[in-house]
């Protein structure tokens, strides 16, 4: 008996399912052809073998006769033995599940995620934030060459593989990604890791023309010099590595304290950030937008990256127009429900 459950565990689980499920429904034949007085109809005698395998044991069906009793022993010692193997082997498929999700190897079936390429303490940094940001639900998925997930988090998914490759890509579903952002190496030499990283962002372009659609790219840059590099590669947005840590330490300097007001407005985790918001259909110039929004707790800083509209509020809001405002999430949570 010990062999045979020896060599139960070894088999693959659709085999030993269907083993067990076979031997269930012959064992509820064999105990009505024993007992036919007992158990009137097969059915309630796969009613009894299930009860009696899996412990329940309701009693309002036993064996009467020693055939009966014997069989039913024999039973206790192979059926329950089966119903071990099986929940230790579905226990096993939940930690085969974690450990090959962990390991990067399944595909993302998700869309409208940010995709992050490269992990360093920069990437850890923003993943947090996303992850963390107020009223949001977005995922991140993660590409990169490392034997495990770095972070564990519900919405963040490891994809372990070569950024440049389309099947790597495509198991990142970067055509469905909100944007997909490349972050240089860290600790490598600033020509190397440009170099690294125009490579690419250059197959994730590539990749895009291949299946006819836009990719939003969003690129680390180590040295100011190369971005005219990346300008040929059609990418969509630049940051330069240090380029925010000189002009935060500069202002802060010069203006005590006021590197808490960027840090507040940089991160979710206090009261007022910048948000993003679509213009209403009754607001024609940036003073309708300016009024509105201040009317309601909130305040307009720009227009996409433009901050000169302070200057000319009576000009048209363009159809093109990328608002941003600076307010608290529950402000901002009334302004979208609107």
């Amino acid at each position: 008996m010990f062999e045979l459950m020896k060599k139960a565990v070894q088999i693959s689980t659709v085999k030993l399912i269907g083993f067990t499920a076979a031997f269930y429904v012959i064992s509820a034949f064999i105990i009505y052809l024993i007992e036919p007085q007992t158990f009137h109809n097969p059915f309630i005698g796969f009613w009894w073998v299930m009860t009696t395998v899996t412990t329940i044991g309701f009693g309002d069906y036993a064996p009467v006769t020693v055939p009966g009793m014997v069989f039913a022993m024999f039973l206790y010692l192979s059926g329950i033995g089966l119903i071990g193997v099986i929940i230790g082997k579905v226990v096993d498929l939940y930690a085969l599940y974690g450990r090959m999700r962990m390991e990067g190897k399944f595909d993302y079936k998700g869309k409208n995620h940010f995709v992050i390429i490269g992990w360093s303490q920069k990437a850890l940094k923003t993943a947090e934030e996303i992850l963390s940001s107020h009223g949001s639900q977005k995922e991140v998925v993660l590409i990169d060459n490392l034997p495990n997930s770095p972070y564990s988090h519900d919405r963040f998914h490891y994809i372990r593989g070569n950024p440049t490759e389309n099947g790597i890509l495509k198991k990142a579903g970067v055509t469905k990604a909100n944007s997909v952002s490349v972050f240089a190496t860290a600790d490598q030499d600033e020509v190397l890791a440009d170099g690294k990283t125009l490579l690419i962002v250059s197959a994730i372009e590539k990749y895009a023309v291949e299946q006819n659609v836009q990719i939003y790219t969003i690129v680390e840059i180590v040295h100011e010099k190369h971005i005219g590099m990346f300008e040929h590669a059609r990418v969509d947005e630049f940051v330069l590595s240090n380029e925010a840590f000189p002009h935060l330490m500069a202002k802060t300097i010069l203006h005590h304290g006021s590197s808490q007001l960027f840090m507040q407005l940089l991160s979710h985790r206090y009261g007022e950030n910048i948000w993003e918001i679509s213009p209403a259909a009754s607001w024609e110039t940036y003073e309708d937008a300016f009024e509105a929004l201040k009317a309601q707790g909130a305040n307009l800083v720009a227009d996409g990256a433009d901050f000169s509209i302070f200057r000319r509020l009576h000009d048209r809001i363009p159809d093109s127009a990328r608002l941003y405002i600076i307010c608290d999430q529950e402000t901002y949570k009334n302004l979208t429900i609107k």
